[in-house]
């Protein structure tokens, strides 16, 4: 799992469904911007990809690159190639995504209401390796629990017991997404002109912008 301001790895990637492919190690003197969503996820499109549409807006004659990354660390059916490809074509959402901002008013006609002006790519989903779910949880609870070691002993066991079981039954590994041990979606990775990590946030509203600002004045 790379650090803040430690290299950024290479995006693991099976595919780009949109743009020229690339990658950070190909990228040195530009800015990248990577946005971590998942197709059924309403907040993706509600509050993720605006924010970052606002950036691209705003820095696109800069040397900042912005790519999407989709991924599926849950439900399967709807996180996929197939509706991945169909959002980026046609702009067709699916499932909570459809629900969730259909309710909000937010398509027109039941589709995206803006179109994703950058590259997009899809995470390498590999079936998931049950053997490898006690050192999957162990960077799981190091991740989120920061004061693991202070629990009671009985608490510490329910935990890793709780976070094990879930690696277990995991059909699927997102690997990007778990190489940067990614909290959830909307995510998003901001990585400097070197090609080192210097953000990692999970969710929207963190001033992405000002953030971009700040590495263009070094």
């Amino acid at each position: 799992m790379p650090q803040i301001s430690e290299m950024a790895p290479d995006l693991e990637i099976s595919e780009w469904v949109q743009g020229e492919p690339s990658n950070i190690s190909r990228e040195r003197g530009n800015i990248i911007v990577v946005k971590v969503f998942q197709v059924n996820c309403p907040g993706c499109f509600s509050a993720g990809f605006p924010e970052i549409l606002d950036s691209y807006n705003m820095f696109r004659d800069e040397p900042v690159l912005f790519w999407g990354l989709a991924t599926a660390f849950e439900d399967y059916q709807l996180n996929n190639l197939e509706n991945l490809k169909k959002l980026v074509t046609h702009g067709e959402v699916v499932g909570e995504t459809l629900h969730g901002l259909g309710s909000q008013g937010l398509l027109e006609n039941n589709h995206l209401s803006y179109k994703i002006p950058f590259a997009i790519a899809w995470d390498k989903i590999v079936p998931a390796d049950p053997t490898k779910a006690s050192e999957a949880a162990r960077k799981m609870i190091k991740r989120d629990f920061p004061d693991f070691s202070q629990l009671p002993e009985v608490t510490q066991k329910k935990i890793t017991e709780q976070v094990i079981n879930y690696y277990k039954d995991k059909k699927f590994t997102a690997e990007t997404f778990e190489n940067y041990q990614l909290r959830g979606t909307p995510s998003t990775i901001l990585i400097d002109k070197e090609g080192v990590l210097r953000g990692k946030w999970f969710g929207s509203g963190f001033g992405l912008a000002t953030e971009i600002k700040n590495l263009l004045a070094e």
